[in-house]
């Protein structure tokens, strides 16, 4: 699902986990590993489990809704093709599964973020393989 409060000026080119992961966004689905010994939430994608360092996991659904753990306000474009986008807001998302994920926020004025602002997340599809993950304040 596209949106056009989102414009990508890159696309990434992954391989490996982080390409499963984009895959999963290309199909608008929020996913992280989880491990299936102890059931930590992890990202970045990995193969040991951080917390047991078990090997076996799987790609979990996430509810896709969290709250602003931090952010940064971005006044200056340091490549061109940001330019017209200033000031835009980079944001660290906690999602209700305890992972977090930096990411963009669009729908509200830089200025009127807060810490612990609920959001929830949106997708722009790049290709069939790749989709790009971004959030916007939660409704109600």
């Amino acid at each position: 699902m596209s949106n056009d409060l989102f414009v990508p000026r890159f696309t990434p080119n992954p391989d490996s986990l982080p390409a499963e992961f984009y895959g999963f966004c290309a199909r608008g689905e929020l996913r992280f590993q989880r491990c299936s010994a102890c059931g930590a939430w992890r990202h970045p994608p990995r193969i040991l489990c951080p917390q047991c360092g078990a090997e076996a996991w799987e790609w979990a659904a996430s509810s896709g809704r969290g709250r602003v753990y931090t952010w940064t306000i971005t006044h200056q474009a340091l490549l061109p093709i940001f330019a017209e986008d200033l000031p835009y807001a980079v944001v660290v998302v906690e999602l209700e599964e305890g992972v977090r994920l930096v990411s963009a926020l669009r729908g509200i004025e830089p200025a009127a973020i807060e810490l612990d602002l609920p959001v929830e997340v949106r997708f722009h599809k790049a290709s069939e393989s790749l989709g790009l993950h971004w959030f916007v304040p939660a409704r109600g």
